[in-house]
């Protein structure tokens, strides 16, 4: 069995604002009980600065808990559930809090909303916490006017854990609080999503419940199944780790087909010790977000990059073949454009994220060629016009790291620093190319607009990828020439 992990805020009292002690004052003065609830209170034990606190406030009514507010801005959205989202203001600070009633919940029918909510003040936190995913959310903090010392004891500051939540974050274990698991097949994602973020199992009384939940997870809307895996993609340390709880759940096979047609398909030893597409994809988004990490890469970088890394080999199921003695996929950067556009459409990903994917799936064994071949810097120019030269170069990276080769052990990626290098010569590590002959140029010498304009320009623009010119100098001499060459 192994250690136990580090909760460092155990024994820290929760972190209270001046928002927060303004709401929470207000609150008590109306003879509520508030709790902070959910993921503040889960990352706060982890040692995590926590973010947007949640409440849950028990003893008094929806109408009382809105007359408390009514000195803060107070929105309606969840009104009709219990739920007022309230902006406050004070000491310097504003935040938004979503405070709660605690509610129950009935299910009827399928989907993720298929079921009826209704608030329920009378409740106990230990009756609330049964409605919630996992233990490891079903943690409170006791609020008033003074916090304990530690998370300890009676009253303001005491940890509210009935059930079990604290002992299954130790033991780094995600699991199902109740029955009532069963109402939410979402709950399959963000048990996913979990796995990924904090390196968690999921216990296999919840695993169970996951997969008993398989025929339902096609009613959630695309929507909130994209919510789910950019947060598995973006926030997951190690996203292998979500990846592989969606195939354990049986979700991978209900959601995302593509991805599953990777288990089992073979590669060549020499080149993937590591074995299956599927086992290498794993280890190649692994290194996708550790390189987002490192090269500190925004959001929608590091999405773009996770994302391709996931469907950078899409295409080898169809192509994969035994040829010459050796297992080979001819031309699965290609092919992988269909799977990679079916997958991503149907999780519902904006349009230029699977446009830019797309183009990395296509293009992510080019630095690798292109270094082997020493290719021109004509071919180096025309790959920077197809995708950013920087992102394939993290993409092909990623795929090299992700095997057990020696020279993938040894971390060692002559190809992407080659291409950098070339990239950095040419003046196109920051972007593609531009033309330096322009519309104008050519009106300047007498020629009108029309095609015959557009196919020159077309053609100026691949002589000056081809090297036959690099600045406006050298276009205008170009196009004299060019132009003598018609008279």
């Amino acid at each position: 069995m192994s250690a136990p992990l580090p909760l460092p805020g155990l024994h820290e009292p929760f972190p209270v604002s001046a928002p927060l002690a303004a709401l929470v004052d207000a609150l008590v003065a109306a003879g509520a009980r508030p709790l902070a609830v959910g993921g503040a209170v889960r990352d706060h034990l982890r040692g995590l600065p926590p973010k947007d606190v949640d409440l849950e406030v028990y003893g008094v009514p929806l109408a009382t808990v809105e007359r408390a507010l009514s000195h803060f801005t107070v929105h309606a959205v969840g009104r009709a559930f219990g739920v007022l989202k309230v902006d406050v203001e004070a000491g310097g600070a504003r935040e938004c809090f979503d405070v709660a009633l605690p509610r129950r919940e009935s299910k009827r029918g399928q989907g993720h909303k298929g079921f009826v909510v209704e608030s329920d003040p009378g409740m106990t936190p230990a009756e609330s916490a049964l409605r919630r995913d996992f233990t490891v959310n079903a943690i409170g903090v006791q609020l008033g006017a003074q916090l304990g010392a530690h998370l300890g004891g009676e009253g303001p500051g005491a940890l509210v854990d009935p059930t079990g939540g604290v002992a299954d974050l130790q033991a780094g274990v995600l699991r199902h609080v109740s029955p009532a698991f069963d109402e939410d097949p979402l709950r399959v994602l963000r048990a996913a999503q979990f796995a990924a973020r904090f390196c968690f199992e999921v216990a296999e009384e919840t695993v169970l419940r996951c997969r008993a939940l398989e025929g339902e997870l096609g009613t959630l809307p695309k929507e909130r199944v994209w919510a789910e895996l950019e947060k598995l993609l973006l926030r997951g340390v190690w996203p292998s780790a979500g990846l592989f709880v969606l195939e354990q759940t049986h979700a991978l096979r209900a959601l995302f087909p593509e991805v599953a047609a990777l288990l089992g398909c073979a590669q060549e030893p020499e080149w993937h010790p590591e074995g299956d597409v599927w086992t290498h994809t794993l280890l190649v988004v692994d290194e996708a977000a550790r390189l987002a990490r490192q090269d500190r890469l925004d959001d929608g970088e590091t999405l773009r990059l996770v994302l391709a890394a996931l469907c950078h080999d899409l295409g080898k199921p169809a192509t994969t073949a035994f040829e010459d003695g050796r297992l080979r996929s001819k031309d699965h950067e290609s092919q992988g454009e269909a799977p990679t556009r079916a997958l991503l459409s149907r999780c519902g990903a904006p349009h230029d994220v699977i446009d830019d994917v797309v183009a990395l799936v296509r293009e992510h064994l080019k630095p690798f060629h292109l270094f082997k071949d020493q290719a021109s810097d004509a071919a180096v120019r025309r790959l920077a016009l197809r995708v950013p030269l920087p992102r394939v170069v993290r993409l092909a990276r990623a795929d090299h790291l992700g095997r057990t080769t020696d020279d993938a052990l040894a971390k060692d990626d002559p190809a992407g620093e080659w291409l950098l290098g070339r990239a950095a010569a040419l003046a196109i590590a920051d972007g593609a190319p531009k033309p330096i002959l322009l519309g104008r140029h050519l009106l300047a010498h007498g020629l009108t607009a029309g095609p015959a304009m557009g196919a020159l320009l077309k053609e100026a623009f691949e002589a000056q990828l081809d090297g036959r010119f690099a600045d406006e100098a050298g276009a205008l001499a170009w196009l004299l020439a060019r132009l003598g060459a018609r008279t």
